[in-house]
């Protein structure tokens, strides 16, 4: 049985005081300690950002690749390599900016590989520019009038690109985040778990509006599959929709509302479309949802990708190299 230190390498750590990154790398090396699978299965690969330090400080295989490149990468290592346990580290910018190209066709492609999202709203290595997820009109080094730039969301995002699963955490809440993470790993196909993280340099109190102690109950709305989506510093809140079809937040115990008018969460159902409303809901008017959001079952492109091998090998007349280099037109060189 390993333990979180047996995950943790002896390099420094580099990251600001305070920097939510901490939380986050606690909750990793927990997560892959309860996942209990071999140390020499795991292969953390990263981009460029604070974040993607990361596999400096794991104590398993690592590689720190280039700008929006760690889903390329660990692509090609997962098809190399069926073993690993491939966990890609990536920032809001890494992943969604210069490496947003990626991020959506290895969605789409399905393959077998776990993405970490820290979303801290700002791209703190560079020093404060703005990213494609800071909110609309802050100020920032780069929109020091206030970004005129509409953000992505990131889980709006995953499943337009036809996401199998997706799953949100925040770093003050560890337990949270190693929970979603092993249930992202043990998922056949592409997981994504975005992680609010808070910048606290160029963007502190980024996500305050739902980490705040004297809002985060009513603000927050954790989520687990086959439980009523109920919330609220005395469970007395919850979602339902309306004759619209929208969703809409209600007290239990008022105008004859009951815990069974409450919406319970189905996070295996194919269809995105309450998904969709789940990642999109926002403070004040309504609680983010965090833990995992959609999961589902889907063919993944590993799998295909093996299937198809077998079946060319089947009919096809080349079976070693002499065959490859004796087939099709062939010259001799005097």
């Amino acid at each position: 049985m390993y333990t979180a230190k047996d995950f943790k390498s002896d390099q420094e750590v580099r990251w600001c005081p305070g920097c939510g990154d901490h939380g986050i790398i606690m909750a990793v090396q927990k997560a892959m300690a309860e996942l209990d699978y071999p140390k020499e299965s795991w292969a953390i690969i990263s981009g460029i950002g604070c974040s993607s330090r990361f596999p400096y400080y794991m104590n398993a295989y690592g590689f720190h690749t280039i700008h929006g490149r760690a889903a390329a990468i660990a692509s090609g290592a997962k098809n190399a390599n069926r073993k690993l346990n491939i966990l890609q580290i990536s920032g809001d910018g890494d992943a969604l900016a210069i490496g947003g190209n990626h991020f959506i066709h290895v969605i789409r492609r399905n393959v077998d590989m776990t993405i970490l999202l820290f979303n801290n709203e700002i791209y703190g290595l560079t020093k404060g520019q703005y990213s494609p997820t800071t909110k609309l009109g802050t100020k920032t080094k780069t929109s020091p009038y206030g970004t005129i730039e509409h953000p992505f969301n990131p889980g709006e995002l995953a499943i337009g690109a036809q996401s199998k699963f997706f799953a949100r955490s925040i770093d003050t809440n560890v337990a949270l985040t190693a929970e979603v993470l092993e249930t992202a790993v043990k998922h056949k196909g592409t997981s994504v778990v975005e992680v609010l993280q808070n910048c606290v340099i160029f963007a502190d109190g980024a996500h305050s509006a739902i980490t705040d102690k004297e809002l985060k109950e009513d603000r927050q709305l954790i989520l687990q599959h086959g439980k009523p989506m109920i919330f609220g510093k005395n469970k007395d809140k919850g979602l339902r929709l309306d004759k619209t079809g929208k969703l809409e937040v209600v007290e239990i115990g008022k105008n004859g509302v009951t815990v069974d008018d409450i919406l319970v969460h189905d996070a295996h159902d194919p269809n995105p479309f309450l998904h969709w409303m789940l990642v999109n809901m926002k403070a004040p008017e309504f609680p983010v949802a965090l833990g995992v959001i959609r999961e589902v079952e889907a063919h993944t492109y590993d799998e295909a990708l093996d299937e198809q091998i077998e079946q060319v090998k089947k009919i096809s007349d080349i079976h070693c190299m002499d065959d490859l280099l004796n087939s099709g037109d062939t010259w001799e060189v005097k």
